[in-house]
């Protein structure tokens, strides 16, 4: 009896890789939007801690989760890693800090 390997230790075939291209051009379009949204956490936590004197938690830890979002989603698209990202697996979890 032959054992199967992990999809992740498989060569992809060559519809796979029309396939996934097709989710590499949507997670293209997902990127733009998400590092609009980091610029925008990016340009609040700033002005935060210019009027406060201290980092908002909040945007913080998702800040952290965004960063991971978009680490995700580069792995895929450069072939890293196999799994496809969110929407179509769970939101990356994290604190503050952690990538």
């Amino acid at each position: 009896m032959a054992e199967h390997a992990p999809e992740s230790l498989m060569q992809p075939t060559r519809r796979d890789t029309w396939f996934r291209l097709l989710f590499v051009l949507l997670f293209v379009l997902i990127l733009m939007v998400a590092q609009i949204v980091l610029a925008v956490v990016v340009v609040i936590q700033f002005g935060f801690v210019l009027i406060t004197g201290e980092r908002d938690r909040k945007l913080l830890a998702f800040g952290a989760r965004l960063n991971r979002y978009i680490h995700q989603i580069l792995c895929f698209m450069t072939f890293n890693a196999p799994d496809k990202p969110f929407p179509f697996a769970e939101w990356p979890d994290g604190d503050e800090g952690e990538i």
